[in-house]
């Protein structure tokens, strides 16, 4: 049921959102060099590495790492990267991601490949059996501002109390942090 539900609801959402779309890919392309999507290699169900595209938002000589982790984050922003960001526009590609089976439209976040620390404790409390997702428990409970291990205890939650009515509270618990742009780091 979970993956009719993502893929339908992928289709769907590509069709109203075709346009927005189109006008991002345009926008990216008319302010800054380089191709439209960024292609990150994350760590997907099992721990297998997929590429996740998502609208580019940084420069492309941008370090391959958290943007947390950055001296200067805004300095390698391009002049739309962070409206694309604090809108999550620049999400709007995962829904290929999720047709595709890498993603599901809720389960944890899928990490950067580098991110060993996270991966590790994810996969030590099984959080790594599920398939990553658009959102989770953890985006609606502190997203980027989470310390990992609080973020992984929300990833263990969701594992353990798992069902279509929480998936369906999370996305609509989402849509509400996106239109209030919180805990969001650009």
């Amino acid at each position: 049921m979970k993956r009719t539900f993502d893929v339908t609801s992928s289709l769907i959402a590509l069709l109203f959102l075709a346009i927005p779309m189109l006008l991002t890919t345009l926008l990216v392309k008319l302010t800054s060099k380089g191709p439209t999507l960024y292609w990150s290699d994350r760590v997907g169900k099992n721990n297998v590495i997929f590429k996740m595209p998502k609208f580019r938002t940084m420069r492309t000589d941008t370090p391959a790492v958290a943007t947390h982790l950055l001296d200067d984050p805004d300095r390698w922003l391009t002049p739309i990267g962070k409206f694309l960001r604090t809108s999550s526009l620049d999400e709007l590609p995962q829904l290929f991601s999720i047709i595709a089976g890498d993603m599901s439209f809720v389960g944890p976040r899928p990490a950067l490949f580098n991110q060993d620390d996270l991966i590790a404790l994810r996969t030590a409390k099984g959080v790594h059996l599920l398939t990553p997702g658009l959102t989770g428990w953890a985006q609606i409970n502190g997203r980027d501002e989470l310390p990992i291990p609080v973020k992984v205890g929300f990833d263990e939650f969701y594992l353990n109390h798992r069902s279509f009515d929480l998936d369906l509270k999370i996305l609509c618990l989402t849509f509400l942090k996106v239109l209030r742009r919180e805990g969001i780091q650009h």
